[in-house]
């Protein structure tokens, strides 16, 4: 069997981990073999933290739409059922982003969802 001779390659691949982890602590931006296990967990982190933003936001998004619904005299339920009873499909990012900038907007939301929940 043939050999091979790996030092291009390895040294391609070593100079990669060590520019990605430019700005780690430590000895995890300068040794190959920290920086390799440092570079794995940032991965495995970004990854997790990916989807975790989706869930936070969701959570930020309900909160403030609960808050504003409830200055306007009803639950943050009565209120995404009397919309989706209306027929009114916005998401809850558009909600929040209209309870936070444009109150009056919300208000008649808030009013078409009690009407639509009352009928």
């Amino acid at each position: 069997m043939t050999r091979v001779k790996r030092s291009v390659s390895a040294r391609k691949k070593r100079r990669s981990v060590l520019e990605q982890t430019k700005g780690f602590r430590g000895e995890a931006n300068s040794n190959y073999k920290r920086a390799k296990e440092a570079l794995l967990k940032a991965d495995a982190y970004a990854y997790r933290d990916r989807r975790n933003r989706k869930r936070d936001f969701r959570r930020l998004w309900i909160t403030r739409i609960n808050a504003a619904a409830r200055q306007n005299g009803m639950s943050y339920s009565q209120m995404m059922h009397g919309l989706k009873l209306a027929g009114v499909e916005l998401d809850r990012k558009v909600l929040a982003d209209i309870a936070v900038r444009d109150a009056e907007s919300f208000r008649r939301f808030a009013e078409v969802a009690r009407e639509a929940s009352a009928a």
